[in-house]
């Protein structure tokens, strides 16, 4: 059965080389029975503008294709329907989170054939003030890199241009007093960063929440505690080797909700962009969303 699908895509995405495959793209996706056509974003809100519509005009598939700040908003534009499209993903930004979690290759031909296969998996999405995420929340000074690694060394240099402004930021890290409220745990103390997290797949490392899947109607909290610059380094040098770490610097629990506050201005991260500012509440919908994943992902995320 042809499925009416739209294409809504982040022109400047993927190195900026989308727009010179986009033919080849439609192509595939018209060969596999999707009936595909496309909106190309220009400011902030076209793309969840642009699933609100699709959703409206009754389109069975919805395709985001860009980094996790276009599908977030995507999926938000998705997620307010009784009747939602299904979900496919092209992973074209700097570290694609959600897209490594449900398996997704970020070389086109392969995204592409993960849809026109169609395998379809429920996935539950987290809410934040209100605002939706497929990944994951955070707030601290640690978090302050994603907003400062300028979009063209991103575009260039991919995620190595957050480690760049992460080590520049070393020496002025400082810790900020926060309260986590949930019914499984309470947290008020200084701390470096905290996440709440719907996958396990956080900033391109797949072991830093192992038991984050998302289907299983949890959230996963990770807390850093005040540390010097030389605990700092070394967990993050365990981080990056892709080990799997445990350390009494770090608060982990899950839940289905968390409140968090400070007498300090904290701003938030969601899924890769600006969020707001504490205090937030957050919440997930269990399998609120239908994606297409690569087949190897579908049991509870396993790559």
């Amino acid at each position: 059965m042809i499925k009416r699908t739209r294409f809504i895509y982040n022109p400047s995405a993927g190195r900026e080389t989308l727009r010179r495959k986009l033919p080849d793209i439609l192509q595939r996706l018209e060969r596999g029975g999707y009936e595909t056509s496309t909106i190309a974003t220009q400011q902030t809100g076209d793309a969840r503008r642009a699933a609100t519509e699709a959703a409206q005009r009754g389109f069975d598939v919805v395709i985001a294709a860009g980094g996790d700040g276009t599908l977030n908003e995507v999926a938000d534009g998705l997620a307010q329907w009784e009747r939602r499209p299904i979900l496919g993903i092209m992973p074209l930004g700097t570290t694609n989170d959600v897209a490594r979690a449900l398996g997704i290759p970020r070389v086109w031909e392969e995204a592409i054939n993960v849809i026109v296969a169609g395998h379809v998996q429920a996935i539950d999405v987290g809410v934040m003030n209100k605002q939706l995420f497929l990944n994951v929340v955070g707030g601290g000074s640690l978090t302050e890199l994603t907003y400062e690694a300028p979009s063209k060394l991103k575009t260039l240099l991919g995620q190595l241009a957050y480690y760049i402004k992460g080590f520049e930021k070393l020496p002025t890290l400082h810790p900020t007093p926060m309260r986590l409220h949930a019914a499984e745990m309470q947290i008020n103390e200084e701390l470096m960063l905290f996440l709440v997290a719907n996958t396990r797949s956080i900033g391109g490392f797949h072991k830093l929440l192992p038991t984050a899947l998302w289907d299983d109607g949890y959230l996963d909290v990770l807390c850093l505690r005040k540390c010097n610059l030389a605990d700092f380094v070394r967990l993050v040098s365990r981080v990056i080797r892709g080990e799997e770490v445990h350390d009494e610097l770090l608060i982990h629990f899950r839940t289905k909700h968390v409140e968090v506050s400070s007498p300090k201005p904290v701003r938030l991260n969601i899924d890769g962009e600006y969020g707001g500012d504490l205090p937030c509440r957050i919440h997930v919908l269990p399998q609120h969303l239908h994606v297409f994943m690569a087949k190897t992902a579908l049991l509870h995320g396993k790559e």
